[in-house]
């Protein structure tokens, strides 16, 4: 198995993320946000705090099996591939540009946010950290969410900062009431083959008859570690699985050079879900950092989103066809 290890972001980084996650948005503005008012095409300067029209814009292309990744109330490359999958799906040109044409066949009576309330047995599960380095990281029972944030975070296909916005008062306790987005329940369907398109940052799903069912962002290999060419096979699904750390197969993490077996978890190298490919040592499969797919290079294999790994996963079988396009 070949997969990323957590990546330490650098201060810069580390100070926008507090900032941005110091600011609010109200589930309000979140359902009541025009698409209309969104640009067709992203502005080429990023918004400077998570925009309500652009989170109804993700929730509703989740929900329309075009997923978005991660849910956080900004324009870009995903969200604007996302749109261009829905747009594939419904047979219209595949521009990834916001018309009214793809806006009036997004939308639906469904209210984007809802409620929910934290449950003793999630703040039972967490874990006190997760630890970069993985021999630290075999030590531990399990990789669970370290945060009721983050869990939330991954339940609900949304970012940690999002989540914090949306409840600023919140202590993150069981019994507490807090807001989040309403994204899709999962994809029902058979899955007959699988492209995996490097160049695009998307893996898309197509049924039996040729119908194109799920589009997710991926990212695929690295320039140091390619995905492998051509066409293999789904050899079997893997739930929760561990993960074998094996440097002299995979890669140098920290000062590791012994084997090692991680246990299961989200927080897991490998997420949730190992769809093991006929290619040795190569899969499709989660992520810890959901953030960052098609943002950072994986070492060879395919990474998706906790989420739509699982979905993914609920949908083919052995011997389903995934082709590598360059």
């Amino acid at each position: 198995m070949k997969a990323l290890t957590r990546i330490s972001l650098p201060l810069a980084t580390l100070l926008w993320c507090a900032s941005a996650s110091a600011e609010t948005i109200s589930p309000q503005a979140i359902n009541d946000a025009p698409l209309d008012a969104i640009s067709a095409e992203p502005s080429p300067e990023a918004a400077p705090h998570p925009q309500p029209a652009i989170v109804h814009l993700q929730v509703l292309l989740d929900r329309a099996g075009s997923s978005p990744g991660v849910i956080d109330g900004y324009d870009g490359d995903n969200v604007r591939k996302a749109v261009a999958g829905f747009e594939a799906m419904h047979d219209l040109p595949s521009d990834g540009k916001l018309d009214p044409e793809v806006i009036r066949r997004l939308q639906g009576d469904q209210p984007i946010m809802r409620t929910v309330e934290i449950r003793q047995e999630d703040v039972d599960d967490l874990v006190e950290d997760i630890p970069e380095d993985f021999k630290e990281m075999s030590e531990l029972k399990h990789l669970g969410y370290s945060s009721i944030p983050e869990m939330l975070s991954e339940r609900f296909h949304m970012d940690i900062d999002l989540v914090r916005a949306l409840n600023p008062d919140a202590k993150f306790e069981a019994g507490e009431t807090v807001s989040v987005v309403e994204p899709s329940a999962r994809i029902k369907g058979k899955v007959k083959r699988i492209e995996a398109d490097k160049q695009r940052g998307q893996v898309r799903a197509y049924a039996e008859n040729g119908k194109l069912i799920a589009v997710y962002p991926a990212t695929i290999g690295s320039e140091e570690t390619p995905s492998p060419s051509g066409s293999h096979k789904i050899k079997g699904v893997a739930r929760m699985p561990t993960y074998t750390y094996d440097p002299e197969l995979n890669f140098q993490q920290g000062d590791n050079t012994e084997k090692l077996i991680l246990p299961k978890g989200p927080n897991n190298p490998v997420g949730t879900v190992w769809i093991d490919l006929t290619e040795p040592t190569y899969g499709i499969h989660g992520t810890p950092e959901p953030s960052l797919i098609d943002k950072v290079g994986s070492h060879g294999c395919i990474r998706l989103a906790n989420w739509d790994a699982e979905e993914l996963s609920e949908m083919v079988k052995p011997g389903v066809m995934v082709e590598f396009i360059e």
